[in-house]
């Protein structure tokens, strides 16, 4: 059974012109200046106060410096957890009465802590250079604990860039739409996605499609690699790699008929860039050079691999009421009962397109992944 992936085509309704990018050189850029100008420091959460600018319409942070920062949303959002206040209702008060709330939260209602402040030089939506400083006062992009491991989306960029090209004219790119390759990447049809809070990319070769046998009603049918990677500097998400095969990715960036869907996620705790640079990046590569063969032979090997005991398999991955779901929803889509290790993983994708939480959709896709590994164990 094939699923629906709507992670992409979230990111393509939601993100605002200066978020898209046409080449992961592009977004590269971008993203190495916002590098180069951020700092890092963590300050005690004694030291911190919020003051409302002159025309009392904004806020402004400062530090030990006395140097005035704007938090973004985000973090502000950020800010008024730590102060244990609600960040929705604040944002509907006079600035003077919101400073006054969170500096209170800092000052007296938590104990002393240490804050992650990342501040950042400001740059206009059509640029990045030095001459695009629109203002001098710098932002607060987070307010996070001191341990947080951030990953610099500059050095997923650069990863990318070395394995996989620009995202346009190698053999993993920008999709096309039904199949067909783009006659070129524009910011409507991007798959290239980052601001100051997250980034996110979708990149398929679909030009070396996978022969599946008996895909559809016997017939021979193919599928294209594709992966998603996303990541946030400042606390909004985790660190996450996504592969799978598909049919195709229509205009609104939805992919259709996925299958083999696997998915890796990285916490932002200390170790997180170490682990990113030593387990993730090799994981891309390794990707980025795998042979479609491989996969086809691995796709054939699980069709022949026959389960002896259906029930006795299944009962010792799941419990009893998703064992009986996984055999009638495999009877139902496919017309017979579960026979071989590629029909459990066709169960269990179907079932998983059920799942309405996400974090318990993505744990059943895992067992699906989990159950074809056993055909090269």
């Amino acid at each position: 059974m094939l699923n629906t992936l709507t992670k992409a085509s979230s990111q393509w309704a939601s993100r605002p012109a200066d978020e898209r990018f046409v080449s992961l050189h592009e977004m590269g850029a971008k993203l190495r200046w916002q590098r180069e100008n951020a700092r890092a420091v963590t300050v005690s959460s004694r030291k911190l106060e919020l003051k409302p600018t002159e025309d009392n319409k904004g806020l402004l942070l400062y530090g030990p410096n006395g140097h005035g920062y704007a938090p973004t949303h985000w973090a502000f959002g950020q800010l008024a957890q730590r102060a244990e206040a609600p960040a929705g209702y604040l944002r509907t008060l006079p600035a003077p009465i919101v400073a006054d709330c969170v500096n209170y939260g800092l000052q007296f209602k938590r104990d002393i802590e240490d804050v992650g402040i990342l501040l950042q030089r400001p740059f206009q939506a059509d640029g990045f250079s030095e001459g695009s400083i629109v203002e001098p006062t710098p932002v607060v992009r987070a307010a996070t604990g001191p341990r947080y491991g951030r990953i610099w989306n500059t050095e997923i960029t650069d990863s990318l860039i070395k394995h996989f090209g620009n995202g346009v004219d190698g053999d993993f790119r920008v999709p096309g739409t039904f199949g067909h390759a783009l006659e070129s990447v524009t910011k409507e049809n991007t798959t290239l996605y980052a601001g100051d809070r997250d980034m996110f990319v979708f990149l398929a070769d679909e030009e070396h499609r996978i022969e599946i046998p008996n895909r559809r009603n016997g017939e021979t049918g193919t599928l294209a690699r594709g992966f998603f990677v996303w990541n946030s500097e400042v606390g909004s998400s985790t660190f996450g790699v996504a592969t799978f095969l598909f049919d195709y990715v229509c205009c609104n960036r939805i992919v259709w008929g996925a299958a083999e869907y696997d998915e890796v996620r990285i916490r932002h705790t200390a170790s997180a860039p170490d682990k990113f640079l030593s387990e993730i990046t090799p994981a891309l590569k390794s990707y980025a050079n795998s042979s479609t063969a491989k996969i086809t032979e691995n796709i054939e090997a699980a069709r022949a691999a026959r389960v002896d005991n259906v029930d006795d398999f299944l009962a010792k991955r799941f419990c009893a009421r998703t064992v009986a779901s996984l055999k009638a929803v495999h009877e139902l889509e496919e017309g017979r009962p579960i026979e071989t290790l590629w029909d459990v993983a066709t169960a269990v994708t179907a079932k998983a397109k059920s799942i309405t939480w996400q974090d318990e959709r993505v744990a059943m896709e895992r067992e699906a992944g989990k159950v074809l590994d056993l055909v090269a164990a």
